[in-house]
């Protein structure tokens, strides 16, 4: 059960969004890079990016084994059987998307948040954030056992919602591109930030989030809008350290570990240091 657009295939659709936005903020991070470091630099991000892009496809493949259907598959189950609460209440196609889409990025900060508040969780979640580069690979790199919770946790709202297929597909995909956006060592103006940070999550606002002090990782959850962190309070302006001076990752967890496969697909199964 696939969804179609013009005759082409979900599948399709996602993986050209992915390449087009992941080449084109690949070519902003080299003309206009935020940091220059030697884990944004040189042999070591070649090891993270390969180990980054590796994870994203030992995940992709455990997810299309397990969950063929993927989101998308579930909202197109939902709707042949009339589950969910927007059918129910009748509202135009174009509501319930954009209702959809909006319940659909609270239950993933909530999710975010949950991954970092439950141990067991956070033992899966802190793959993600022993990265100690943050770049757009950063956006790829959740262990699988992370993305297989994250697509039932996402299949469960769809169901409980009804949420139209199309509007999961445009989730996923901004919600792609969004962390991939906010993940990258990209330089924007002040200004910019400051206008595009009313609504979204920018990089600027999500690096504190990968800060090493405890403090600041507990702020700035959202991947796309970033109201949710406004309303629960968790809301970051700023870190204490410039960026420059800022540390990224888990202070446990030094170089060059978390740029070896094998070691960041083993962490989830260590014991917290």
């Amino acid at each position: 059960m696939t969804l179609e657009i013009s005759g082409i295939g979900e599948p399709a659709w996602r993986l050209s969004f992915f390449a087009a936005i992941f080449l084109s903020l690949a070519v902003l991070e080299l003309l206009h890079p935020r940091l220059e470091r030697p884990e944004l630099m040189r042999a070591l991000k070649a090891r993270r990016w390969f180990t980054n892009f590796s994870i994203l496809v030992l995940s992709s493949l455990t997810l299309r084994m397990i969950f063929p259907a993927a989101a998308t598959g579930v909202a197109l189950f939902a709707d042949m059987h009339g589950y969910g609460l927007l059918p129910m209440l009748g509202l135009p196609p174009f509501v319930s998307g954009i209702l959809a889409f909006v319940i659909l990025d609270f239950a993933i900060w909530l999710e975010h948040v949950v991954f970092h508040k439950v141990p067991l969780f956070w033992r899966i979640h802190r793959v993600h954030h022993a990265d100690t580069g943050l770049d757009v690979t950063t956006a790829l790199r959740f262990h699988p056992l992370e993305i297989l919770l994250s697509i039932l946790w996402k299949s469960a709202i769809i169901l409980a919602i009804g949420a139209p297929a199309v509007s999961v597909l445009i989730f996923e995909i901004v919600l792609n591109g969004a962390a991939m956006f906010n993940h990258a060592n990209l330089k924007l103006p002040a200004r910019v930030d400051g206008m595009l940070r009313r609504l979204i999550v920018t990089p600027d606002m999500h690096s504190i989030h990968h800060s090493t002090e405890p403090e600041e990782t507990g702020t700035n959850y959202g991947f796309s809008l970033s109201i949710w962190d406004r309303m629960f309070s968790t809301y970051r302006e700023r870190s204490k350290h410039p960026p420059e001076a800022m540390r990224i990752g888990l202070a446990q967890y030094p170089n060059p570990w978390p740029a070896r496969l094998l070691w960041s697909l083993l962490l989830p199964f260590r014991k917290a240091e």
